[in-house]
């Protein structure tokens, strides 16, 4: 099938001044769908090129027009005030949401052609009329989606989870007992009740875009980071912990942080208020509050190195088996041929 698939981020490194969490994931997803057979034209900016000078998209198709595809796939994006509400041309403004809209105007609406909605922030409205619409799709990252919502978890190249060996990653050294790298966004409790109180004990630091820092004057704040520092500064801790929004942590969604900080040696603990969160992590990596959190570093300080450390990160790694890439096209390609047998009529739309 040939997808037309919109995307508002990288595909490579990106820069560093911006959000963008599929970073980690969206090449490999891309490719393992081409190498299932279909076609891929992106239909937002090439913005790898015109804000990175990166060339690693060039042998990509990207088109700012209305092409001839058979299937809509959209990783959902929605209003973000003074950034992507405001009129096209003004200081500041990203044309994101717009050209969504003009999307689904045409391709969706229009041509009532297939389109898949990958919700992976959990912002699309429950009583938007794009839920009940035949022929769209709506998949979260969550193992607990919302109700009509289907389970698409962010993907984790197999090749990368065969290639992490426990026993090298417990031997590396690691200076930093804690960490943390993640943006502020809908985290200030979770990260007050897990984190900073923690942290209080214990060296560490964060890295990310957080604004407002005046309630933890105690935490080392690092700023943004270049995505290529990300593996180097998991290797350099022994520990962080995943911080994530409650209306993730109710569905159980988890982010790639979790498989960033595993595949180098970083051991994630996980807070128990995860839906699914014995699905994540190994028991003893949970934990309940910063008293916890300090404990179980001490108690990972004291057997870093071992062969216990070893088979702690093989247990962490084992977890990761459920957002392997391989699952996650085999999900995505039942939806593909639901949509194709619901809606056959609708493939080869044309303008």
């Amino acid at each position: 099938m040939k997808i037309g698939y919109s995307f508002w981020g990288f595909l490579g490194p990106g820069i560093t001044d911006t959000p963008d969490g599929g970073r980690s994931h969206r090449r490999p997803f891309i490719d393992a769908i081409q190498a299932a057979g279909h076609q891929i034209v992106f239909l937002q900016p090439n913005r790898d090129l015109t804000e990175a000078r990166d060339a690693i998209a060039t042998s990509y198709r990207f088109d700012s027009g209305l092409p001839d595809i058979d299937v809509l796939f959209a990783e959902w994006r929605w209003p973000i005030p003074g950034r992507n509400t405001t009129a096209c041309g003004s200081l500041g403004h990203t044309c994101d949401l717009h050209r969504q809209a003009e999307l689904l105007d045409h391709y969706t609406r229009e041509l009532g052609l297939p389109t898949i909605i990958w919700d992976k922030d959990r912002r699309l409205p429950p009583d938007d009329p794009l839920r009940q619409q035949a022929g769209v799709v709506v998949c979260e990252a969550a193992l607990t989606p919302s109700p009509g919502a289907r389970s698409l978890l962010f993907p984790l190249d197999d090749a990368l989870l065969r290639a992490a060996d426990p026993v090298v990653l417990a031997s590396q050294a690691r200076p930093f007992p804690l960490s943390y790298i993640g943006n502020q966004y809908d985290r200030d409790e979770a990260f007050h009740r897990y984190f900073a109180s923690a942290a209080a004990r214990l060296p560490h630091w964060v890295a990310g875009k957080w604004p407002d820092t005046r309630r933890w004057p105690h935490i080392t704040f690092l700023g943004r980071v270049p995505f290529s520092d990300v593996t180097r500064m998991y290797g350099e801790s022994l520990a962080t912990v995943l911080l994530l929004p409650d209306r993730y942590a109710a569905a159980g969604q988890m982010t790639q942080r979790i498989f960033e900080a595993a595949l180098a040696g970083c051991l994630p603990l996980a807070p128990a208020t995860i839906a699914h969160v014995e699905r994540f992590v190994p028991d003893e990596l949970i934990v309940s509050s910063g008293a916890e959190v300090v404990d179980t570093v001490h108690r990972l300080w004291s057997i870093a190195g071992t062969t216990e450390h070893a088979d702690l990160i093989a247990t962490s790694l084992t977890k990761l088996k459920i957002f392997r890439l391989s699952r996650q096209i085999q999900a995505l390609q039942e939806i593909l041929a639901e949509l194709a047998a619901l809606r056959p009529q609708a493939t080869g739309a044309r303008r």
